[in-house]
């Protein structure tokens, strides 16, 4: 009895450690000691795919890449092997003994966890991790690069940034690449060309053969004088560097090391534009343009209406000045012109076109001449300024009143009226007269006496409606919500509506107005604002990606518009534009 209760014991052993040692889970690092200057890799293979891997906190260590997974999965002889891997790269912060905590993760429904590593970190070492170094053949081969159009533009002169990322033929790097740090363009207008895919091309990097992709195209345009500052571009990438050993089929066996490139800071010195030779009627364009003044009709009838255009065609800052105005006899009604842009933008800058259509409505019969309107720009290619002069249009009204003083373009004194005689002039005296009672009946039992007593029975129905209504409305929780969020929007706009066509006292209420909204909205401090925390903290409050790009755009165009020419039609885009993106976060926000 007592050999068959040990054989029990020893079978249940074997079984629990059978059943144990199928689901494997453990960390591997690449060396237990090094030296400050280099890093470690950290490995946490298991043998089954599981959920929830939880890995420790590396508080001694900065995490230079990762985490990057790898998964093989095969069979041979009829046995199926899988494994997979989560892979750190470890930079040391400071000496010393440091022990790396357990990961876990949950396998089957039970939850697996490695045992704690000590690693030793040394003094710096000559060779950083050991293999004379991955990292630095990594270093040669692999720059980041800022290619600048022209380094010293003129003032609203467009140059292009094309950020390039060469790799020598020699070594790899693996496509989960990530932007550490983004440029910031300030004191430029900007705008990022899309780039669809990243195709691999060939070319030169100091005269020796590479492969390079085009990761970013940027056109700039700047907006003050003197030497301005592009923040750099910096990568985490993963180089794959080989190590002279190969696999069972012959192929090369990298080693993968972490890696921070960066194009570095550039300035570009803005050269203000000349004074010399500068047009009285210059607003700020900078290109080369075509200008044109037209009308829908030079022949009408009084108070029918016709279109004068003005347009600006060419390359240059389109969006970033102000068209001259159309001046006409003041016999003419004209009405606020409607603002049309139609640009696009390539590496080359702006191209396209923007008008002003003016409504005209003659009010007398005439012929009016409409001024000629000049317009002037600033080319830096022959870095002369040119100036463009529409011929004068004469209107001819055909039909219609003509002006007191028969000239069409003074009628300031049109108000005098003509007398015209009139045979009743004085009436014959009435020898009968037209008298009518002023005896008053009594309002006992008149129609006024019935109507008001029967009104307060009538009235009841009508307020049983109103009541119904009423209490509709209430029960509308979304339409409440869309009127409340409406409200609020007016509100925090008020001064900026008030300040409607003074563009700096406008941007300064629409920037107040929306810095306001989101420190009552979101209970921050303004000295906390920025893009990205905006950005992040209307995100976690469930508000949609566009209504976020929108209150963001909003900011910068409020920015913008203290070094820009602004019209009254884009103010009043830039407010319409306000109220709706907070209506819309005021409804989103949860």
């Amino acid at each position: 009895m007592r050999l068959i209760k040990n054989i029990s014991i020893l079978l249940f052993v074997l079984v629990t450690s059978i059943a144990s040692a199928q689901v494997k889970f453990e960390a591997k690092v690449s060396k237990k000691q090094l030296g400050v200057n280099e890093r470690l890799r950290i490995d946490f293979e298991m043998n089954q795919d599981g959920d929830n891997f939880v890995p420790p906190s590396f508080s001694d260590f900065d995490v230079v890449g990762g985490p990057n997974t790898s998964v093989s999965n095969y069979s041979r002889n009829g046995k199926r092997s899988y494994s997979k891997t989560y892979s750190y790269f470890l930079s040391p912060k400071k000496r010393g003994n440091f022990t790396i905590k357990q990961a876990t993760i949950e396998i089957d429904g039970e939850t697996y966890k490695t045992f704690p590593i000590k690693v030793s970190v040394t003094e710096a070492v000559k060779a950083p991790n050991g293999n004379g170094a991955a990292s630095d053949v990594a270093s040669d081969k692999i720059h980041l690069v800022a290619e600048i159009s022209n380094s010293k533009p003129y003032l609203n002169e467009a140059i292009t940034v094309v950020y390039k990322l060469y790799v020598s033929p020699e070594i790899g790097v693996s496509s989960n690449w990530r932007e550490k740090e983004t440029p910031r363009f300030n004191d430029f207008w900007s705008q990022n060309i899309e780039i669809k895919g990243l195709n691999v091309l060939e070319g030169e990097y100091k005269g020796e053969k590479y492969r390079y992709v085009i990761l970013r195209k940027t056109v700039l345009y700047p907006q003050k004088t003197g030497a301005l500052k592009i923040d750099p571009l910096v990568m985490d990438i993963i180089a794959e560097v080989p190590t002279g050993r190969v696999d069972i089929f012959g192929r090369q066996i990298p080693t993968k090391v972490p890696q921070v490139v960066t194009a570095g800071s550039r300035t570009i010195n803005v050269k203000p534009l000349p004074e010399k030779g500068k047009p009285s009627d210059f607003k700020g364009a900078v290109g080369n343009f075509s200008f044109k003044v037209t009308t829908s009709k030079t022949e009408l009838n009084a108070t029918e209406s016709l279109q004068a255009k003005i347009e600006v065609k060419g390359k240059g800052n389109l969006k970033l000045f102000v068209l001259p105005k159309l001046t006409v006899p003041s016999s003419l009604e004209v009405y606020e012109p409607e603002h049309e842009e139609n640009v696009r933008t390539n590496l080359s800058g702006m191209q396209g076109s923007i008008s002003d259509t003016y409504t005209i409505v003659p009010q007398y019969r005439g012929k009016y001449p409409v001024p000629s309107v000049s317009f002037s720009y600033f080319n830096p290619k022959t870095e002369t300024y040119n100036r463009i002069t529409s011929d004068e249009i004469v209107i001819n009204v055909l039909e219609g009143p003509t002006a007191a003083n028969d000239n069409p373009n003074n009628i300031a004194n049109s108000t005098k009226q003509t007398v015209t005689a009139n045979t009743n002039t004085f009436a014959f005296i009435k020898t009968s007269p037209n008298w009518v009672s002023v005896k008053s009946e009594p309002f006992f039992k008149s129609t006024s006496f019935w109507s008001l007593l029967l009104l307060p029975f009538l009235a009841i129905p009508l307020a049983i409606i109103v009541r119904r209504k009423q209490d509709a409305r209430s029960a509308d929780v979304q339409g409440n919500r869309i009127r409340k969020a409406d409200r609020l929007a007016k509100k925090y706009l008020t001064e900026a509506k008030k300040a409607m066509g003074q563009k700096e006292a406008f941007y300064l209420a629409l920037e107040k107005a929306l810095h306001n909204y989101l420190k009552a909205k979101l209970n921050i401090e303004t000295s906390d604002f920025n893009k990205e925390k905006i950005e992040s903290l209307l995100m976690d409050r469930d508000v949609k990606n566009e209504v976020v790009l929108d209150f963001i755009s909003i900011l910068e165009n409020s920015e913008l518009a203290r070094y820009t020419p602004i019209t009254q039609v884009t103010m009043q885009n830039d407010y319409d534009k306000a109220a709706k993106t907070i209506s819309l976060i005021d409804k989103q926000l949860r």
